[in-house]
């Protein structure tokens, strides 16, 4: 085992061991920061897997964007940010499932590569990656695009509820200035 394996190995299991924590902690905020912990270490495993672009297009636009989002999310819903004791729920049929899927991808990947050796291609350069980008990926891009914008504005519509309704239902703006 070589030194480029543990790291490979501890970055996982620090992207893994954050994961979870995203997935079980009962605070907005601090799944947020977890989630932001999880982004960072799969960047550190393409930066070890020599895939420096992606792992700074990782850093750029996933960590990034991630903070970013919570705030928007946190501002546009009014979530309260602490633990909240009316949304738990019981743990462990997320978990059964959870375990029942990992166990059968894990039980997939064994049959299918039967802990042979895998000859890898050649590492990707900017120019490659920037000719399939724009070249055969450009369509899904937009799509993605044309989504993140529509849930931007669903997620605007959701959060006041007096857009929408009849001017009568209305309530009246307060006497001091704007609401």
């Amino acid at each position: 085992m070589t030194g480029v394996d543990v790291l490979l190995l501890a970055l996982g299991a620090v992207a893994v061991g954050a994961g979870v924590l995203v997935v079980t902690t009962r605070h907005l905020v601090r799944a947020g920061l977890y989630l932001v912990v999880c982004l960072g270490a799969l960047a550190g495993l393409y930066l070890v897997l020599t895939a420096e672009l992606v792992a700074w297009v990782q850093v750029l636009i996933y960590v990034g964007a991630v903070v970013v989002l919570l705030l928007f999310a946190v501002m546009l819903t009014r979530a309260p940010i602490g633990a909240s004791d009316d949304l738990d729920r019981p743990g462990w049929p997320a978990a059964l499932i959870g375990g029942g899927a990992g166990l059968g991808l894990a039980a997939l990947l064994v049959d299918a590569f039967r802990w042979t050796r895998v000859d890898l291609p050649d590492p990707g350069t900017a120019e490659r990656l920037g000719e399939q980008m724009f070249g055969s990926w450009v369509l899904p891009f937009e799509v993605l695009s044309v989504l993140l914008l529509a849930a931007l504005v669903g997620a605007i519509v959701l959060s006041r509820p007096d857009i929408g309704r009849p001017a009568a239902d209305r309530p009246a703006p307060a006497a001091g200035g704007r609401r």
